[in-house]
């Protein structure tokens, strides 16, 4: 009875200790992160200079013109961030044969600082084998951190394990305001493909008057791309794209007839009349 008795305050000691540990432990508030990083959207968040991996000084305000992706990230995560960052990269590729790799920018920020340093991040890029012509990895003042996170609608927490943070994407559109934001630490093409294409569909033309044909021609490659749930990556959808052409060259064959009418009709009489007859029906 004695043992069974020592085993049983064992037990609840143990039991005891472990509901303190887990108590003590912090946690994100999903909800709250969640509610605070919608609350930003339509926001045009205050401009910040980082450094880049080369300990070059970059303002935030330099990606202005185009949409920009911003993840958020840590070096010292060895699970979410390296899973993020890698199907982020893969979904990014996706992209391309949708918008091409000139019509975006990405950008991951390294929050934990003073260790997410340039050279952290350089081999953090390097690590997962991220080389892409418009994804940057940027490094913020400490004391900027948390200002430039509450900005982004971005949430962390501390725990003994590393940070608790909210996973996802913010997306910017060309003037800088957020338009939405894209959850999970495994992102797909088509998930980023949406909020992307409605910004390039809908962006006026970065030059007064009407769109230049090589405009129009990237507007129409937009707009005739399908997401392709086997391969994971928008494809054309050919017959959609033989429609507008059809479409633009009926238009265009009727737009010639009615100027050969209308230049018919506007000559003079006396010219009309020399061109139809001949010296032989005199």
């Amino acid at each position: 009875m004695r043992c069974y008795g020592e085993a049983v305050v064992v037990s609840l000691a143990c039991s005891i200790i472990l509901a303190v540990a887990s108590a003590a432990v912090p946690a994100l508030d999903e909800r709250a992160a969640v509610a605070a990083s919608q609350a930003v959207i339509g926001t045009v968040p205050p401009d910040f200079t980082l450094l880049d991996r080369n300990e070059k000084p970059v303002r935030l305000s330099d990606y202005r013109g185009k949409p920009l992706l911003v993840s958020f990230i840590y070096t010292g995560c060895f699970t979410i961030c390296p899973t993020q960052t890698r199907t982020l990269h893969t979904a990014v590729q996706g992209l391309d044969r949708m918008l091409g790799p000139q019509q975006f920018n990405v950008v991951s920020i390294g929050f934990n600082q003073p260790f997410d340093t340039p050279r952290a991040m350089r081999a953090f890029a390097a690590q997962n084998r991220i080389d892409y012509p418009n994804w940057e990895f940027l490094s913020p003042h400490r004391n900027h951190v948390d200002a430039l996170t509450r900005a982004y609608g971005f949430a962390f927490i501390e725990t003994p394990a590393g940070f608790d943070h909210l996973v996802g994407v913010t997306v910017l559109d060309a003037s800088g305001r957020i338009y939405s934001q894209v959850y999970g630490d495994r992102m797909t093409t088509e998930a980023l493909g949406i909020p992307l294409r409605q910004l390039i569909l809908s962006a006026p033309p970065p030059t007064e008057g009407a769109l230049s044909f090589e405009q129009l021609v990237e507007r129409v490659r937009v707009l005739c791309t399908v997401y392709d749930p086997d391969t994971g990556e928008y494809r054309y959808d050919w017959k959609l794209l033989l429609e507008v052409f059809g479409g633009l060259a009926f238009f265009v064959s009727v737009g010639v007839f009615f100027w050969r009418e209308r230049r018919a009709y506007g000559k003079p009489r006396g010219v009309a009349a020399a061109a139809s007859s001949s010296p032989g029906t005199r």
